[in-house]
């Protein structure tokens, strides 16, 4: 039976996107549009939201609205998008005043406000529609306060809201949106202090995402892997506890792909094509990219491909040790691209100036250049500290470059270690999180890469796992529709 769902994400690829969750958000909706569900997914409609060829569609009913946060009202209106290459449509909350800013995401004092009144839009929105949604699914911190304010500010509403149950979903618990507890007014209207947590309150803090946690019907999280580590102290980020005390209801759902955009036998961006029957097609996109970006020396010579938010949970400290060497040594060749903390975007600077022709690094995001770099590399970097679900390292196998993944979280949920004497695994996992144990791992495929025959067999291993959301979509599926029956 069709399911109502109400979606709210910060970000949604390819309109918006600094990460997984743009990606997921799109990918899984898409797969639930696409199966006949009926959705309502809103998003926020940043300064930074492509919208180049977007036919904007203002919602008749929802234009010059009023929300009240805390003691401010805010003016937004509602316009919807189609998709590109779909059916199925996003509502974007247009509120100039908070998300006109020059980032997605921001350090600013009233971080939590720009989220609260998108979250209550959102709802409000749904109000004013006559949507009833049986399951509304909220994402991250940025919508964690979504389950409590249907317990609280909107638990009036029995028409819309009287069967909705809140699902959340944890994409990464290191990012919680903690913000002062003199700002708790901000969760009103009809928000009483009492509904927060007493001790975060005591600690002079507010955590959205340890509210959703404690108010959602169900937590989710990307992988199994990751579930089971944000319940012990060293991964759960504080949250532990009120995770192990939800029990059953934290469940850990490994995350699709969308195998239509990242697809080498038929990616746009590409100039080539390819498929595991024939990789042909991969030999030339590298010696494209290696022109394109003027990588000197063999195509024989491996190509390492990063694809990064450059911050310590991706693992970026292993690669001061072990990079150089490579390059001194003039055994690879690097294509990086990525952006975050100045200590690692000056050192990967670093090297672009001292080993010329051998690394360049890519400042910022380009979704061609990501696609070109998963294409033409042989071996893709991802040593992460920890890794909720990563979806590099799927994109990677389907485009039959070698991921080299430290054992965490989705990584060790998707990434099977090659087996030479039996011909099984899909990639190079090592457990230690220091620089011999990434040394072991480049060593291994540089190894493995000199071996044609066994080479080819790790690539089209890989290129044959699917990672489509047929399963994952279904697993949400089921959950949705246990929560809608017990509502």
């Amino acid at each position: 039976m069709p399911l109502r769902v109400c979606f709210l994400s910060a970000e949604f690829a390819p309109f918006s996107k600094a990460g997984g969750l743009g990606d997921v958000a799109s990918a899984l909706t898409g797969y639930l549009a696409g199966i006949g569900h009926e959705l309502r997914v809103f998003v926020p409609r940043h300064a930074q939201t492509q919208d180049a060829g977007v036919d904007w569609q203002a919602v008749d009913p929802l234009q010059g609205l009023d929300v009240q946060v805390g003691a401010r009202t805010y003016r937004y209106d509602v316009r919807t998008a189609r998709v590109p290459g779909t059916s199925h449509w996003v509502h974007f909350i247009v509120c100039p005043e908070l998300f006109d800013r020059p980032a997605l995401y921001t350090d600013s004092a009233d971080e939590h406000v720009r989220y609260l009144m998108f979250t209550r839009a959102a709802l409000e929105s749904c109000q004013r529609m006559g949507f009833s949604p049986d399951i509304l699914h909220c994402n991250d911190w940025h919508t964690g306060f979504a389950p409590l304010l249907l317990r609280t500010a909107y638990a009036w509403d029995r028409n819309v809201f009287g069967r909705t149950s809140s699902v959340f979903t944890i994409h990464n618990i290191g990012y919680q949106g903690l913000f002062a507890a003199s700002r708790a007014a901000d969760l009103g209207p009809s928000v009483d202090v009492n509904a927060l947590h007493a001790g975060d309150l005591l600690a002079g803090r507010i955590n959205p995402m340890r509210h959703a946690i404690l108010h959602a019907e169900a937590i989710t999280t990307v992988s199994p892997t990751y579930a089971r580590e944000i319940r012990t102290p060293d991964g759960g980020y504080g949250l532990d506890g009120d995770l192990r005390a939800r029990g059953a209801a934290v469940v850990g759902i490994l995350n699709g792909i969308d195998t239509q955009t990242w697809n080498p036998a038929g990616d746009t961006y590409l100039p080539h094509h390819y498929d595991a029957d024939d990789l042909s097609g991969k030999a030339l996109v590298k010696a494209a990219l290696l022109d394109l970006l003027r990588l000197q020396g063999s195509p024989q010579i491996p190509l390492l491909g990063i694809i990064s938010r450059l911050a310590q949970q991706k693992g970026i400290d292993l690669y001061f040790d072990t990079l150089p060497e490579l390059l001194a040594a003039n055994r690879v060749r690097i294509a990086a691209l990525g952006s975050g903390e100045p200590r690692y975007e000056t050192f990967l600077r670093g090297l672009q100036d001292e080993y010329p022709g051998r690394i360049v690094y890519h400042d910022g995001y380009s979704e061609e250049l990501a696609h070109y770099i998963e294409a033409a590399a042989d071996m893709f970097l991802m040593p992460s500290l920890y890794e909720p679900c990563g979806l590099n390292q799927m994109y990677s196998l389907r485009y039959g470059t070698c991921p080299i993944v430290r054992r965490t979280g989705g990584l060790a949920d998707s990434v099977q270690h090659f087996d030479p004497a039996t011909g099984a695994g899909t990639g190079i996992v090592f457990n230690d999180f220091n620089a011999d144990g990434l040394r072991w791992a480049l060593a291994t495929a540089l190894d493995w890469y000199a071996q044609p025959a066994l080479w080819q067999r790790l690539r089209t291993n890989g290129m044959r796992v699917d990672f489509s959301w047929t399963r994952s979509g279904a697993e949400y599926v089921r959950l949705y529709a246990r929560l809608a029956a017990a509502g």
